[in-house]
């Protein structure tokens, strides 16, 4: 276990820059993974350990900055004001646009006042003549459709738009929005009864993004090979994405410990299990850690495009991602589409007391294993449940994670791949 958690630590660290596309981060893990597996004596499959591919990406490579103003009344030049974290008190959307704005933007808050009080919607459509930073609820956004078509265009004219979440979690785009775009958590002076009659609490913000898109980043797959002792044509398939989300401007970044540094640990430690002489299996054996996963699957939906081996070669395929903890037991997606394997699983873990429990789910496009169940190959995903909650946000730190069901995971699928090749 020590070296699993070695391997975490240094996945999730500053050194890897949130494993994202901001100072090469993803290469950065890509060059640590490759040298793993020529450490245990994989071998390449192509003509290199990697497999390279592009995607466009919206990144945050510099400054983030939200601060508000309030004014004293009835003193308003002795004003104080709050300076946001990013990361603990606001994050950038996945498609905010680049862009300042001085202190001297007023907020206008936007809810569903607009639709019953004919002097709020007529205050919100005659804002002042610069364009305002407006604040809405995640609640309020999510019905926008449902808005009338002048106020949504008022929306969209503004410079920022700040959206109110109960919860930071971020995400990546293959956009950029011509508005900056924010979400936070609520804050009384983000919010105020008086939402258009007067200024909310918070009279003005000063924000600061920079954003850059790039049309085509490289990036790559990581893949190792062993070759089978009976029937090297045939393929179990061990995956995990080893991407995050990068930085958030240069003070922040995303660990992504749990999502996704246990499951590569996971995966390195199957591959030095397999790797020794005694444990070779009959089947050969690849191993891929996915890049791009985060950013929609680009890098497992590349490769089924562009297979290194057969897809119909595939015995099987097992996808380990959120594998960190583990207190509740395991979930398998697509257990409810390839019954019989999971009733070997059920069985197994019944017979082996390895986890708590083995819960089915049927189809999801929730991680790398999709691209290729989709094709008509038998494949898992598996994660572990209970623990630390933290998801796509700064708290995903390795010191979180319990590896309650590590070993436990670990075992029953090396019990479960030795059933699918026979032995």
């Amino acid at each position: 276990m020590p070296r699993v958690r070695q391997t975490i630590a240094t996945l999730a660290s500053p050194a890897m820059h949130g494993r994202g596309y901001v100072n090469q981060g993803e290469q950065k893990a890509a060059r640590y993974l490759q040298q793993r597996f020529e450490a245990l004596g994989l071998q390449p499959l192509s003509s290199g350990f990697q497999q390279p591919f592009s995607l466009p990406i919206n990144t945050f490579p510099g400054t983030l900055k939200l601060r508000l103003n309030r004014a004293l009344f009835p003193f308003p030049l002795l004003g104080n004001q709050l300076r946001l974290q990013p990361g603990l008190d606001f994050i950038a959307a996945p498609d905010c646009g680049p862009g300042r704005l001085g202190i001297g933007r007023s907020l206008a808050y936007l809810d569903s006042t607009v639709l019953t009080d004919e002097t709020a919607r007529r205050q919100f459509l005659h804002l002042t003549s610069f364009p305002s930073t407006i604040v809405l609820s995640a609640r309020t956004k999510a019905r926008l459709a449902h808005y009338p078509s002048d106020i949504r265009q008022r929306l969209d004219s503004a410079a920022a738009v700040i959206t109110l979440v109960p919860k930071l979690t971020a995400s990546l785009a293959a956009t950029q929005s011509h508005q900056i775009r924010l979400e936070a958590l609520p804050h009384p002076w983000l919010t105020g009864a008086n939402h258009y009659a007067k200024l909310p609490p918070a009279a003005t913000a000063k924000i600061r993004v920079d954003a850059q898109l790039i049309p085509a980043y490289p990036t790559q797959n990581v893949i190792g090979y062993l070759p089978g002792r009976v029937q090297p044509d045939s393929f179990l398939i061990v995956t995990a994405h080893y991407d995050h989300l990068g930085r958030l401007g240069r003070q922040t970044y995303f660990p992504g410990a749990n999502d996704n540094a246990s499951g590569v640990a996971m995966l390195l430690e199957l591959a030095a299990y397999y790797a020794a002489p005694e444990n070779r299996p009959a089947y050969s054996m690849v191993f891929i850690a996915f890049g791009a996963e985060e950013a929609g699957l680009v890098g497992s939906r590349y490769y089924v495009e562009h297979p290194l081996v057969p897809l119909n070669r595939i015995r099987f395929l097992l996808n380990l991602d959120l594998v960190g903890t583990g207190e509740e037991g395991i979930t398998v997606v697509n257990g409810r589409v390839f019954e019989q394997a999971f009733q070997q699983l059920v069985q197994l873990n019944t017979a082996g007391r390895y986890v708590p429990s083995v819960a089915a789910r049927g189809r999801a496009a929730n991680s790398d294993h999709y691209p290729f169940s989709e094709r008509g190959v038998s494949a898992f995903f598996i994660y572990a449940r209970g623990g630390s909650s933290a998801y796509h946000d700064v708290a995903d730190q390795p010191t979180q994670l319990s590896l309650s069901g590590f070993s436990g995971i670990f075992k029953l699928i090396t019990h479960f791949l030795a059933q699918q090749s026979g032995h």
